[in-house]
C-alpha cells in the first residue's frame, strides 16, 4: 500500500464523520472542533485495526493526529517500523 492508499483511506473515513468540511491535509480537526475524547479513542482503533499496526503509549501524543497528513505520517513510521523487524 502506499503512501497516497493510506492518505485517502484517512482522508474517507475522517469524511464520514465531517460531510459538510473537506479537510485539508494540514487542517487541525481538534482546533475546528471536530474531535471530543470519544472520537479520539475511535481514531485510534480505526488506526490500529485499517493499518494492522500498533499505537503504542509513544504515539499517544496529540501531534500525530491533528490532521490528514499527521496520520499519515504515523501510520508510514510505524508501518515502515514493522516492515523491518
Amino acid at each position: 500500500m502506499t503512501a497516497q492508499d493510506n492518505r485517502q483511506k484517512i482522508v474517507t473515513y475522517l469524511a464520514r464523520f465531517f460531510p459538510a468540511h473537506e479537510l485539508a491535509d494540514d487542517d487541525d480537526i481538534f482546533t475546528l472542533g471536530f474531535v471530543n475524547s470519544m472520537f479520539a479513542v475511535q481514531l485510534v482503533n480505526f488506526v490500529e485495526h485499517e493499518f494492522g499496526i500498533e499505537i503504542d503509549n509513544d504515539d499517544m501524543e496529540l501531534d500525530n493526529f491533528r490532521s490528514v497528513r499527521a496520520l499519515a505520517g504515523l501510520v508510514e513510521r510505524k508501518s515502515s517500523a514493522a516492515a523491518a523487524q
